[in-house]
Formats: structure tokens, C-alpha cells, sequence
């Protein structure tokens, strides 16, 4: 199925979770947070939440400034 990570569009497997996608981008989980359809999904919840075709999936890293 076709889901867009990050604003690019890439084909995975069906019945994958948040977590089986960072395993396969070789993403470690220190991550901050991930967003599937603008909306947040809690880091306790990324190995059961499912994703579905042309879901948009964001993962976004915190950067401190100052």
C-alpha cells in the first residue's frame, strides 16, 4: 500500500505499525514524536498503531535553540 513519510510517497507492506516503519527506515526510536494524518500518536501507542493507504506519516525531531 502507499502511505507519504515525511512528504515523500513510498509502498509498504499491509498491516504495519508506526514502529515496524521506523525499523524499516532505519529510524532509531529516539524519534520525538510521529504524526499520522496531523494528528500526534503517543510513543507508547507506535507498535499498535496501524497504518492505513494514504495515511501522510511525519516524524518530526525536537532542536533545541537559543
Amino acid at each position: 500500500m502507499k502511505i507519504v513519510v515525511n512528504g515523500k510517497e513510498m509502498e509498504i507492506a499491509e498491516n504495519q505499525t508506526i514502529m515496524h516503519l521506523l525499523k524499516a527506515l532505519k529510524i532509531e526510536d529516539k524519534t520525538m514524536a510521529a504524526a499520522v494524518n496531523m494528528e500526534v500518536v503517543k510513543k507508547e501507542n507506535w507498535s499498535k498503531h496501524l497504518l492505513n493507504e494514504g495515511d501522510r506519516v511525519e516524524f518530526l525531531h525536537f532542536v533545541g535553540g537559543g
